[in-house]
């Protein structure tokens, strides 16, 4: 793996964000080799040396599949953790940051500008970039980020040993926790709506799951699906006016991507939203149960630095999984419903590691303020 000066790498991407905590600014000269010379670093004896700027700088390719609240939280907490390492360790982190808005063809044009401009690693935040990314490169060390089923869609052989150039974390979902919750606040449930995206590979295990569930206590249940915004809408009108008890979502971008359109239907309608990740709870849904996403994106970080620092290969290096006992209740939407906060976290706190409250916003750095 080449390791390349702050200077090479800038030429090489002139609009990446360069990551080098606590370190001065360094701008590249015109004549300053492209990316992938065999130009060496400048050596701390050498005339004109500034001992501020790091001798290693990496370069990393980040691309994030669309623009939502929880893919945003990970490349924020990526970024912001190889910001500490750089600081911690010496070294230099030089980020190219992509979201194609999930576009398959914009997705696969930046992947391939990743690999022609001989990028250290390549970053990939959830499953169809990820998928992208293994198809694209066997030589180019790879790190996934929200890969809801890593093994089921072929991105690994196995979460213990993935066997290629690829590892990554997974946001997994336990999908009968989530079905737990639906009945433990409302035992008398006889419908179960489900909103997702077909075509997303992350919601296929987890609707699977949900109807063995439901398949299991005798429980009718609808399925609604929308691939954009307004196939989305249409969808929760329609499991408005299928008179569902509540609704379950897995971690399905698109539906997140357009959540903050479509929340207060089910408001509206009295119907409780329990979603597979946090960020929905942000955006307005009832319930959102799942993994740390800002945790996530740390961990994503660290199995960067350990394949690039520390030599690791990613062929060895296991798949990240994480506890999804963590249920954050939207209090904004609970009152809305006409549930009680401090009666449903007590119905929910048996059955959750933790139990947390969140109110309505765009953005979790909105709630910082």
């Amino acid at each position: 793996m080449k390791k390349h000066s702050l200077i090479q790498k800038i030429a090489a991407s002139a609009l990446s964000l360069t990551l080098l905590a606590g370190l001065a600014a360094c701008g590249g000269n015109p004549s300053t080799p492209a990316a992938g010379s065999s130009q060496p670093s400048q050596s701390s004896n050498e005339p004109g040396h500034d001992p501020t700027i790091p001798e290693t700088v990496y370069y990393i390719g980040i691309c994030n599949y669309v623009d939502d609240a929880s893919l945003n939280q990970i490349n924020e907490n990526i970024q912001a953790r190889l910001n500490e390492i750089s600081a911690e360790l010496g070294v230099g982190f030089t980020i190219d940051y992509e979201n194609p808005n999930g576009d398959a063809t914009v997705m696969n044009q930046v992947i391939s500008n990743f690999i022609a401009n001989d990028v250290d690693l390549m970053v990939g935040i959830a499953t169809p970039v990820a998928m992208a990314m293994q198809s694209a490169t066997e030589d180019i060390p790879i790190v996934f980020s929200a890969v809801s089923d890593p093994v089921s869609t072929g991105v690994v052989d196995s979460l213990e040993a993935p066997g290629a150039n690829i590892t990554g974390t997974s946001d997994y979902l336990d999908t009968n926790a989530i079905m737990d919750l639906i009945f433990a606040a409302d035992p008398d449930a006889d419908k179960i709506g489900f909103l997702y995206n077909i075509g997303q590979d992350a919601s296929a295990t987890p609707i699977a799951h949900a109807k063995e569930y439901l398949d299991a206590k005798g429980i009718a249940y609808v399925e609604r699906t929308g691939t954009n915004a307004a196939e989305v809408m249409q969808a929760a009108q329609a499991l408005a006016a299928d008179g569902v008890d509540a609704v379950f979502t897995p971690t399905d971008n698109t539906i997140m991507e357009c959540y903050l359109a479509i929340y207060e239907i089910f408001i509206d309608a009295g119907i409780p939203h329990y979603t597979g990740a946090d960020s929905f709870a942000l955006n307005g849904a009832f319930l959102g149960y799942g993994v740390d996403y800002a945790n996530l994106g740390r961990e994503t970080a660290d199995m960067i630095a350990d394949i690039l620092i520390n030599g690791k290969d990613p062929a060895t290096l296991a798949v990240k999984t994480f506890d999804n006992g963590t249920a954050t209740v939207n209090t904004d939407t609970c009152a809305a419903l006409g549930l009680d906060f401090a009666e449903i976290e007590k119905l929910f706190a048996p059955l959750c590691t933790k139990v947390q409250s969140i109110t309505t916003a765009d953005d979790f750095k909105d709630l910082e303020g």
